[in-house]
């Protein structure tokens, strides 16, 4: 995709009041509405509105699409987690925003005070997640995270024209105004998810790396494992346009298709086996036919498939990390192998807060371009169209769409 043009810094930036906004509406399977409700307003004193100019879809926003999560869904819940915008109102004990201050938002929803937040592990907040549904099935809660079920707290999510941001101080990063959207989306969330994989697995100089999933997430993880150091690193997928993206980019690819047990090919070429394997594909990957029939028939919410394979080809004593989402339970899962070799397993959503702004200086200073994953561009009204091409595997190029609002067509950037 050919790099948007960079602003050019022109008037002050001027709120827009209005009392209604478009967004994307969840309704149902498959079904995201682009619809009218009220612009959201601050509701608490650390709170942001930013108007929204960019954002995009997840692969993680596919499992409500799909259908997975009905159950802890509610229609109207506006979508979406990773959006970029300028600030219009802040709460009278917001200290580091201004208006018209260009922003990142975040996606988890962190309070920076809690056991949890004190330790730079952010997604694990204990305060911003009201859900007691959460806490029955594991036992704690979580942090928020805007627009992904009630079940991380039910916050309006930001595929709309206007959002409210708790914590704002926190949840936004604020950016330079002349660097092209693409690069800042692919901050909200992509890249720094990409990061904790990597942390989580402990990619270090010259390690053998092993990457399920070739989307934009894996893909990222691929690239900046290669940016710590690793020595060689294999792309698994099935999808034969990312493996060639993968294989652009220097990574070895190993397609499923060709190699239905992927491990075992993996360790022909490495008999010792990954330093670190990392899982960015997630639950509802299938390769055997028996994790097929049991998601179907609802035995399992959970897909084991490539988590058991990352264990095998994995070396002892090795490190693997779970980054591609798990929600519910599996069946099968090789829990003597992963002990009896040692591994340590490590997962969890990303700590988005602990990462910048060293990711953002990362992309100011031209060591790292996040916006490879945008190879298609379209317009907040076409949100529905653009879901359905995005779950069907039919986003001109391959990867992730690139959406600006009304407002973020129109914006030229101010001083």
């Amino acid at each position: 995709m050919a790099e948007v043009s960079k602003p050019v810094l022109t008037t002050a930036y001027k709120p827009h009041p209005t009392e209604t906004m478009k967004a994307a509406l969840w309704m149902g399977t498959k079904s995201i509405k682009l619809g009218v409700v009220p612009r959201p307003t601050i509701t608490a004193p650390k709170d942001a509105i930013v108007h929204i100019t960019h954002c995009t879809i997840c692969g993680s926003d596919l499992h409500m699409y799909a259908g997975d999560m009905n159950k802890v869904m509610e229609k109207g819940l506006i979508m979406g987690h990773e959006a970029i915008g300028v600030v219009e109102e802040v709460g009278p004990q917001v200290k580091n925003l201004t208006i018209g201050d260009r922003v990142i938002i975040l996606p988890v929803i962190a309070c920076g005070e809690c056991f949890y937040c004190k330790r730079k592990e952010f997604s694990l907040c204990d305060r911003t997640n009201p859900s007691l549904e959460l806490e029955q099935m594991y036992g704690h809660r979580l942090s928020g995270i805007f627009g992904y079920s009630t079940i991380t707290g039910g916050y309006p999510g930001n595929q709309a024209e206007y959002c409210r941001v708790p914590n704002a101080d926190l949840t936004c990063v604020k950016a330079p105004k002349e660097i092209a959207a693409p690069k800042l989306v692919g901050l909200a969330d992509v890249t720094p998810t990409a990061w904790h994989g990597n942390e989580l697995a402990e990619v270090g100089e010259g390690d053998v790396v092993g990457v399920w999933g070739c989307g934009a997430v894996g893909l990222s993880i691929q690239r900046l494992a290669k940016l710590r150091g690793a020595r060689k690193v294999y792309a698994v997928d099935k999808d034969v346009h990312r493996l060639n993206i993968a294989a652009a980019y220097g990574m070895i690819p190993v397609n499923v298709n060709e190699h239905s047990n992927p491990a075992d090919f993996i360790l022909s070429l490495e008999p010792r086996g990954l330093d670190r394997g990392i899982e960015a594909s997630g639950f509802r990957s299938t390769n055997s036919v028996t994790h097929a029939t049991m998601r179907s028939l609802g035995i399992e919410g959970d897909s084991s498939d490539t988590v058991s394979a990352i264990i095998k080809a994995t070396r002892k004593g090795g490190n693997i990390a779970l980054i591609g989402d798990f929600f519910f339970s599996t069946n099968n899962f090789p829990i003597g192998m992963l002990m009896e070799k040692a591994i340590t397993l490590r997962g969890g959503q990303l700590y988005a807060e602990k990462y910048f702004p060293y990711l953002l200086d990362l992309v100011v200073q031209g060591k790292y371009d996040p916006s490879f994953m945008f190879t298609y561009e379209d317009n907040l009204e076409n949100i529905s169209e653009c879901y359905a091409m995005f779950n069907d595997h039919k986003v001109p190029g391959g990867l992730k769409v690139c959406i600006a609002t009304e407002f973020g067509r129109e914006y030229k950037g101010w001083d």
